[in-house]
């Protein structure tokens, strides 16, 4: 049957090598051996796994919009506009009844009593921030639909391999993770505290816990999706080694740094100086250290936050111009030459965008293309760290 299998065109001399033959050396009848098994593989078994490569980009491109919307949800301030929460989700008002309905209830949060009321806000500014909650939590449902119900019918249809079966379960976990953790968060910011001085806001724990979920699912869906439609076949040589674990250096400090992103949006924390490089007019804030015990003040102390963030993302920049530098003496396939490129001038264009936000007192739009820029970063690092382990290359 394996000879059948082998049998014909360049195959011929694989199978000869196995069934005649001659003084070769072991390592090289099991290379064969998989060459040969690999190459057996019935093309629409090959068809079926390129589908759910596509499949799991595609669900990436849902997760990156979301993450998107998100952002501007949050930058907006509208994340507190619907009071309640259902699992299946619920249609938009479509009265002028229901819509005055919707507005007492968000007139009762803390948002309002304690913020808006002092501002004041038309019924059309409350459908804006309203419809962008409503908008962020229906791609989630989306996404969710889009996750869950596909893996269902590839396991039990038995169309993936074992192993690409925990994958796909694992995302869907994510996925629904993911879903009870916004409401979660959200709920964090409906809870009255008239003792606090400070704006209703969700917990920026929380936040940040939300974000790094929905990068985990969309980085690990991504890196999926690469080893399907781009399998690695051969482990680099050695200076490539070296440069593809810096490449993990880099995309695990981006994820980092995106993560101390948001604990500077859950607290509003780019509102605090608005001036570059320096603080004001110290290089190190004098209120860098002001709560006890000392670590509350890495999470909690706005001044520390955004110190820290900015610490992260001029050490990220090195990092990634470290990356670029190393890797222009060798020889690389021309996608990991484009993957280091673009990864560099990536790095430079977050910066850049980074301190166009704080000079300009935190604009949406461009706060949101900083965050966004954030998941270009990572998965321009993910990306080339898969194309440095594709085949051996030269020195």
């Amino acid at each position: 049957m394996l000879w059948r299998l082998c049998y014909g065109g360049s195959r011929n001399v694989i199978a000869r090598s196995l069934f005649q033959p001659t003084v070769k050396d072991l390592n090289t009848n099991l290379y064969l051996i998989r060459r040969c098994l690999n190459d057996a593989a019935s093309p629409q078994t090959r068809r079926k796994l390129r589908v759910v490569g596509y499949w799991l980009l595609g669900c990436c491109g849902l997760v990156a919009t979301t993450v998107t919307v998100g952002g501007v949800t949050r930058l907006t301030e509208s994340g507190l506009s619907m009071v309640d929460w259902k699992f299946a989700g619920r249609s938009a008002p479509s009265t002028q009844e229901a819509w005055d309905v919707e507005f007492e209830k968000y007139k009762e949060s803390p948002q309002w009593k304690y913020q808006v009321v002092h501002s004041g806000m038309t019924m059309n500014e409350f459908k804006f921030i309203w419809y962008m909650e409503w908008g962020h939590r229906h791609l989630g449902r989306i996404i969710g639909s889009a996750v869950v119900f596909p893996t269902l019918l590839l396991i039990t249809r038995r169309w993936v391999p074992k192993a690409l079966k925990y994958r796909l379960l694992g995302f869907s976990g994510l996925v629904i993770g993911q879903g009870f953790m916004g409401w979660y968060m959200v709920k964090s910011g409906l809870e009255d505290k008239p003792e606090s001085m400070d704006i209703p806001r969700v917990s920026q724990y929380r936040l940040a816990s939300h974000l790094g979920m929905a990068f985990t699912l969309y980085l690990t869906m991504f890196k999926t999706s690469l080893d399907i439609l781009l399998p690695q076949a051969a482990s680099p040589s050695s200076p490539i080694r070296n440069i593809r674990i810096w490449s993990a250096g880099v995309a695990g400090l981006a994820f980092v740094t995106a993560l101390s992103g948001a604990f500077v949006a859950g607290l509003d924390a780019g509102l605090v100086y608005n001036s570059y490089p320096k603080f004001a007019d110290q290089w190190i804030p004098s209120d860098l250290i002001v709560f006890s015990p000392a670590w509350k003040n890495i999470f909690e102390n706005t001044t520390t936050v955004q110190f820290n963030h900015r610490l992260l993302g001029h050490t990220l920049l090195i990092g990634i111009c470290g990356l670029w530098m190393l890797s222009q003496p060798l020889v690389l396939p021309s996608r990991a030459r484009l993957a280091t490129t673009a990864l560099m001038g990536m790095g430079w264009m977050q910066v850049v965008l980074g301190v166009s936000t704080l000079l300009l007192h935190v604009p949406t739009w461009c706060a949101a293309m900083h965050q966004q820029g954030s998941l270009i970063l990572l998965t321009l690092a993910t990306w080339l760290h898969h194309e440095l382990g594709i085949k051996k290359f030269k020195k």
